[in-house]
């Protein structure tokens, strides 16, 4: 007798079930063996001895692994991470046992619980603004980039003109635009510092123009409040951060008041001096998670941040890579993901191994960033060439977002 032996590339619960469902599983079974096909790998930090004992004695009792420090169960350190692996059945049963325990394991159980709920749950939502929303989930949503500066790093210079970057953020919306973000400071390594007046007077003429010609969404790229508030009055409609509200020239944390005060989305980009991490991806959790509580301390809602990962800023290239690979791991924190790799260095450092690879040539590296960053969680992509990007986004949206 001959066998017909295969591995599954199963993306989800509903995945699942459809499999089940062609073999003639009873509804009644698809149930209940539904959550014991979906394997999650969870890590939680600072648990004490005696926590990450109970932790991994519980995941244990239930099937599943839990991986702790060495000196744990001779309490040899103070904290431990743990690396928590199961099934999603096997998560469900051993939140309701931590809600039992002491040792504040029953605020651990909340996390878990939020972390499989970003995992398991539709990823369909609204993001408010004045005027409007963003329907995030259904389809990948495109940000044209408009770059009102002489010096940014792809197109500096072309657009300076208000009426030449009025006309490029038009020239984007037929291109299939979704949102149009308008910057006056270039953000590149090196690139000269500009006032909040001068940035101003470049990106206001923009957005006043924009705001009578188009019905997209308009994006202020700006971490000085003054730019802020003044294009928000001025017609934008969200805020985009590259310091994440953790800018040091903002220490009252004005942009998220800003935000609250005008009910507007803000991007959160992750952003640090220097490349040096304890953990790449668990240090971008704790800065994001440091955006997210100066947002509530401040008034805004969390449904209102969407998270960058900041491709390019504080980053070496293998670092840039190692972020991208691994991106969907950001959507534990249950904000939407915008990705901006449009024509960067990180796609020279991969064609060339370094940064010479001509602007021009970087198109089909980008593309590849798109699709993949879409696979891993985005739900906005920021680009320069949106008429191209929308064809990748069209395509992988029918793969990924079935």
């Amino acid at each position: 007798m001959t066998y017909t032996v295969r591995a599954l590339a199963l993306c989800g619960g509903k995945v699942l079930e459809k499999e089940m469902m062609s073999l003639g599983v009873s509804s009644q079974a698809i149930v209940h063996m539904a959550e014991k096909g979906q394997f999650f790998l969870v890590r939680a930090e600072g648990l004490s001895p005696v926590a990450a004992n109970i932790l991994q004695q519980d995941m244990l009792s239930r099937g599943g692994e839990a991986a702790v420090h060495a000196g744990v169960i001779v309490h040899r350190v103070e904290k431990s991470g743990v690396l928590l692996m199961g099934t999603l059945a096997q998560y469900r049963e051993l939140v309701v046992k931590l809600k039992q325990q002491q040792f504040g394991l029953p605020r651990l159980a909340e996390e878990i619980q939020a972390v499989l709920n970003s995992q398991t749950t539709p990823g369909d939502r609204l993001v408010f603004y004045e005027g409007g929303s963003l329907e995030l989930g259904k389809r990948t949503l495109v940000m044209g980039i408009v770059n009102v500066t002489p010096d940014s790093f792809s197109d500096g210079g072309n657009f300076f003109d208000a009426e030449k970057a009025i006309a490029h953020g038009l020239a984007l919306e037929a291109d299939g635009a979704d949102i149009l973000d308008i910057g006056g400071e270039s953000t590149r390594p090196g690139a000269a510092l500009v006032t909040a007046e001068e940035e101003m007077a470049r990106v206001l003429p923009v957005i006043e123009g924009l705001k009578d010609k188009t019905n997209l969404p308009l994006s202020i790229d700006t971490y000085k409040p003054d730019v802020a508030r003044a294009a928000l009055a001025a017609g934008a409609h969200i805020l985009n951060d590259v310091w994440g509200m953790q800018w040091e020239g903002d220490p009252y944390h004005e942009m998220a008041a800003i935000a609250a005060e005008y009910g507007a989305p803000i991007i959160v980009m992750h952003n640090q001096m220097g490349t040096t991490y304890k953990d790449l991806m668990g240090d971008m959790i704790d800065f994001f998670q440091r955006s997210i509580e100066i947002g509530l301390k401040m008034g805004m809602k969390q449904e209102q941040i969407i998270l960058d990962p900041g491709i390019g800023f504080g980053k070496t290239p293998e670092q840039n890579l190692e972020v991208l690979a691994r991106m969907k791991e950001l959507t534990s924190l249950g904000c939407p993901l915008l990705l901006g790799t449009s024509r960067k260095s990180v796609i020279s450092y991969c064609l060339t191994g370094d940064n010479t690879a001509p602007i021009q040539e970087r198109i089909f590296g980008t593309a590849a960033t798109v699709a993949l960053g879409i696979q891993n969680g985005a739900d906005i992509i920021r680009v320069h060439d949106v008429k191209e990007m929308r064809q990748v986004v069209k395509v992988t949206d029918k793969i990924v977002r079935r």
